[in-house]
């Protein structure tokens, strides 16, 4: 394929589709594309205000967009529970987008103790993704997309340090959380292949985007980004893997997409290779285990 953007997500008319971290950048631009095709989007986001300023905006665009509100705090059990249960209220739930995370934040914790890169950018999305799966696997030819990055490439599951009550390097959780949305991702499929259920799991990256992200990355790095975003996707751009792995056609479970230039930072989406640690089985099935005990959900598959 020559490469995938939202000039070739097909229509969505009939669907409805979660998407978390939908108030700004590639979450957003994923949500009004999404909508602009003919989807019922639920905006799964921590304020209420910027969720609904980004409904405004999408219904700017598409008066006859169909929106909803979702709050959703990834950080919080039970807000994540809270979300849940509006969401399977929903006759159908054709995919499952976990876009929402944080990126290379100081020593902070979850409200439920977890360290929170691994909190909001892994257990949050294993906690809402257990809970919505029977909606899910209820609707035919469901997707679930995980949000991954370039990032995974430096990291390792620190099972003996998991909250990072000993030591904590910023871009190490940041690692850590990237390749734990892998290993979710893949193990989940694995699982559903497994009870031969026709539900996919899909995982993205956006490569390198211009967005909100990066916020609390070092001011003397800063400095250089309005030469570097040169070199970037755009916000837009950024969310078209996210949209090839929800909408294309063709696209089967386990299978990972990102941008298709300059070492899968920037351009239209294809199918890429993660690095060979993700796909450590073992690894994958005892952070499985793990995120049943800390977060006491069980997806029962």
């Amino acid at each position: 394929m020559a490469g995938f953007t939202a000039a070739d997500v097909p229509d969505q008319t009939g669907k409805t589709i979660v998407v978390t971290g939908a108030n700004t950048g590639l979450g957003f631009e994923t949500a009004k594309t999404l909508a602009g095709k003919g989807a019922r989007v639920l905006l799964g986001c921590r304020s209420l205000s910027k969720a609904q300023a980004a409904k405004d905006k999408i219904l700017a665009v598409f008066p006859q967009a169909d929106v909803v509100i979702v709050e959703l705090d990834l950080g919080s059990l039970v807000s994540i529970q809270k979300a849940a249960q509006q969401i399977n209220q929903e006759p159908r739930l054709d995919v499952l987008i976990n876009n929402a995370g944080i990126m290379v934040p100081p020593l902070e914790y979850t409200q439920d103790g977890f360290e929170s890169q691994f909190g909001v950018n892994h257990l949050g999305p294993f906690a809402l993704t257990s809970l919505l799966l029977d909606r899910i696997r209820a609707t035919a030819n469901a997707r679930i997309v995980s949000t991954a990055s370039i990032a995974h490439r430096k990291g390792r599951i620190n099972f003996d340090d998991i909250n990072a009550k000993k030591y904590y390097s910023a871009w190490t959780r940041y690692a850590q959380s990237k390749i734990a949305n892998l290993y979710f991702g893949y193990e989940l499929q694995r699982r559903l292949s497994a009870i031969g259920d026709n539900t996919i799991s899909v995982v993205a990256h956006p490569g390198v985007a211009d967005t909100e992200l990066p916020r609390y990355i070092p001011k003397p790095f800063m400095l250089l980004m309005p030469v570097l975003k040169l070199f970037f996707n755009s916000a837009e751009q950024g969310a078209w893997p996210t949209l090839c792995a929800a909408t294309m056609a063709g696209v089967k479970g386990g299978e990972y997409y990102g941008p298709s230039k300059r070492g899968e930072i920037a351009g239209p989406a294809i199918k890429v290779r993660s690095n060979r640690r993700s796909h450590h089985e073992s690894i994958a099935k005892k952070l499985w285990d793990l995120s049943i005990v800390m977060t006491g959900v069980d997806p029962k598959l």
